[in-house]
């Protein structure tokens, strides 16, 4: 019965991992845009229903309905990925940035890091079959023959004074680079293609007279291929790239091409370009693509059925050639900058362009409305379910009464950009800017009245009560009114740094954060600030308390940090990307969403993640792969988990709850031979009983924990 339990237990959660939208299994997930954000850099199908995309952020999305929908694996890594390899629909390989090999050997279920020997970024990877292949970066080109378990690693020549955007390989020994050079003469950047016959160790170029760079390359057989550049540029050879014949187009800068056959080719490039051939390129026909974000690379898996992909996570298919493009991503793609909740599920975002996102189910789905404006829009504020305000640049300030089905425009009395806002009831509300402008209103926004001005931003308001006002901005200003905004004393931060976002947990208990990342903390309602050691020197952009205990902050480069006892601890969260985060907000210690460019939004439901701090026991060696019972057991809120790895592997260790569903991640990366003890503490966590699980390729073992809070 034990292991019948066991059984069903392995088989629900395999469905969920299955299933799941995470991001690197790190406690987040995409709420827009959806299926995910990340830039997407590569598309390759093995046959009409299998294929792959991958990305930025070590981005790895698998389909197996032809396109129709993605699930996101786990790949391991952060570093981006650009090529990929399909031996059969199990094997696949994958290669990017810093010198990133992966592989798959059960169609992504799990991918495993391989040792390359380089941290050079990989340009192109080709396999044969499963154990002969080959990856090459600017200096480097890389042989296996043994399935990427060892790679020879070799310095190539011929290619290191050129900037190479792409290489590709027809077998292991003949390849083609593209990219541009510069011939110390002219500004402009020449257009170079090189060839190899002996698996990328030599590289021959070839100027082809054009001037400007190659960014992608297409090959139908030894002797027939295209590249494709800037200034619409095309190129195309029927004798294995010796020679090169210039091609005409209407599209502005071309990214991605690829041929199905001799005659039949696609290319797509920046502003949603996407042009066809059916005459190998003799001309090339516009196609609507019906977006407009930059578009990277294509792949047909025959003539009619093919995928698009591009920026901010874009997916376009289409099944008439090109006639129709679908866009199978969804959401807008412009910065998000901040948001307002009433209650857990109905809240407000803006951004830029006149953005106005509304969900009603705390995130699950958003929907746009009609602001009547294109202006970029930097804060919103609402009061109830219906009555918000919202403010953006040039002084816009939008008004609604009905949840934003109908947005009006207030006149400001100010062109300066407005950047905050906040109301205390449906009257009184202050609205601050560039220049330090204050705005206070007394009458729901029919009139703003100007109380400041002066150099620098005012880039925070916030209540926190009906009478005391907090404004955070420039050069570490914080000021403070206590008559609900009718006048103003200026506060002591200790710091010249600025200052983008402050929250109060109650009248006296208040953070606020900036750059280099600053960290205050009041308990007296501003009387004192005192800085609190953040751990990081990134921009902080937004701050979010529950209580006087729970907070997060959140910034550029993917920075989130986080603390139980306020702020006299902050310790760092990694969600698997590194966007510009620009403002956070939860409405418990669990649930939450943080915010961003190019429409990011993330939701979390575990407050993010998980504390963790592991090592590796330096005692004898493992011979097989083990995970020990956690201890103490039951416990609260800390336990320790041991487990030991015999070869080097990715390891997972994942958290579940009673019905399967993940939790969070402990681990998921590379690990080497050694025994480790793993540090848990789930104090973000409900009292119950949970299931851990070690995961490799090869191995996998699940126990029981109880937290009783």
């Amino acid at each position: 019965m034990k292991n019948l339990f066991s059984y069903i237990f392995v088989l629900i959660i395999m469905i969920f991992i299955w299933c799941m939208e995470s991001l690197a299994q790190s406690g987040w997930y995409w709420q827009n845009p959806i299926p995910q954000g990340n830039d997407l850099r590569s598309v390759s199908f093995i046959n009409t229903n299998i294929g792959i995309a991958v990305g930025d952020y070590g981005t790895i999305i698998h389909t197996t309905d032809s396109g129709t929908s993605w699930t996101k694996q786990s790949s391991g890594t952060l570093s981006p990925l650009g090529s990929i390899s399909f031996i059969d629909s199990n094997y696949i390989s994958v290669a990017g940035g810093d010198g990133t090999i992966l592989r798959t050997t059960n169609r992504g279920t799990n991918w495993t890091k391989q040792s390359s020997g380089t941290t050079e970024n990989l340009l192109g990877i080709y396999f044969a079959d499963r154990n002969n292949g080959v990856t090459a970066s600017l200096h480097r080109v890389l042989h296996t023959t043994d399935g990427g378990a060892t790679w020879i690693n070799r310095i190539s020549s011929g290619l290191s004074s050129s900037s190479i955007h792409r290489i590709i390989f027809a077998d292991t020994s003949n390849g083609t680079a593209v990219g541009s050079y510069y011939d110390g003469f002219n500004i402009e950047s020449k257009s170079i293609i090189y060839t190899t016959t002996d698996g990328g160790r030599n590289w021959f170029g070839t100027s082809v007279g054009v001037t400007y760079a190659l960014n992608d390359v297409s090959f139908t057989d030894i002797n027939t291929g295209a590249a494709v550049g800037t200034n619409g540029t095309i190129l195309r050879t029927t004798n294995g790239g010796f020679n090169w014949t210039k091609q005409t187009s209407a599209a502005a800068y071309l990214n991605g091409v690829f041929f199905i056959d001799e005659n039949i080719g696609t290319a797509v490039g920046s502003s949603g370009a996407v042009i066809r051939t059916t005459d190998g390129g003799t001309t090339w026909t516009n196609q609507t693509s019906g977006i407009s974000e930059e578009l990277y690379k294509v792949f047909f898996s025959n003539a009619n059925v093919g995928i698009i992909v591009g920026r901010c996570g874009t997916i376009l298919r289409t099944t008439d050639g090109g006639a129709n493009w679908t866009c199978l991503s969804s959401g807008p793609k412009y910065d998000i900058y901040e948001s307002s909740f009433v209650n857990v599920n109905i809240g407000t975002a803006v951004g830029n362009h006149g953005t106005i996102l509304r969900t009603t189910n705390g995130g699950k789905s958003w929907i746009s409305q009609v602001s009547g404006t294109t202006k970029d829009l930097f804060s919103v504020s609402f009061i109830d379910a219906n009555t918000g305000t919202a403010v953006g640049s040039d002084g816009t300030i939008l008004r609604t009464s009905n949840g934003g089905t109908n947005w009006l425009n207030q006149s400001s009395g100010t062109t300066n950009h407005l950047v905050g806002v906040a109301f205390s009831d449906s009257n009184i509300g202050i609205a601050v800017g560039s220049w330090r402008i204050i705005l206070r209103t007394t009458n729901a926004g029919a009139t703003w009245t100007t109380q400041s001005s002066g150099a620098g931003y005012l880039n925070s308001v916030l209540f926190t009560d009906p009478n005391n006002v907090i404004v955070v901005g420039d050069y570490g200003t914080i000021l403070h009114s206590t008559n609900k905004g009718e006048s103003w004393t200026a506060q002591s931060s200790g710091t010249t740094n600025h200052l983008y976002s402050v929250c109060f947990a109650d009248v006296n208990i208040g953070t606020s954060v900036g750059g280099d990342g600053t960290v205050l903390r009041t308990t007296n309602g501003g009387e004192n600030w005192t800085s609190q050691v953040s751990g990081t020197i990134n921009e902080l952009k937004g701050v979010s308390f529950t209580d006087a205990n729970n907070g997060t902050a959140v910034g550029l480069m993917g920075e989130i940090i986080r603390t139980s006892d306020g702020g006299a601890n902050w310790i760092s969260r990694q969600c698997g990307i590194q966007n510009y985060f620009l403002s956070v907000f939860f409405t418990d210690a669990n649930t939450g969403i943080i915010m961003g460019a190019n429409g990011m939004i993330l939701g979390t439901t575990t407050g993010g993640g998980f504390v963790s701090v592991e090592k590796n026991l330096q005692t004898d060696l493992p011979q097989d792969f083990h995970l020990g019972q956690n201890y103490p057991n039951p416990f609260n809120p800390t336990t320790t988990i041991n487990y030991s790895v015999p070869k080097r592997s990715i390891v997972t260790i994942m958290i579940y709850d009673v019905l399967g569903r993940e939790v969070t991640t402990l681990i998921n990366e590379e690990k080497s031979i050694g025994n480790y003890t793993l540090k848990f503490n789930a104090a973000s966590f409900s009292s119950g009983i949970y299931f851990y699980q070690l995961k490799t390729a090869e191995f996998i073992q699940t126990k029981k924990m109880i937290l009783l809070r």
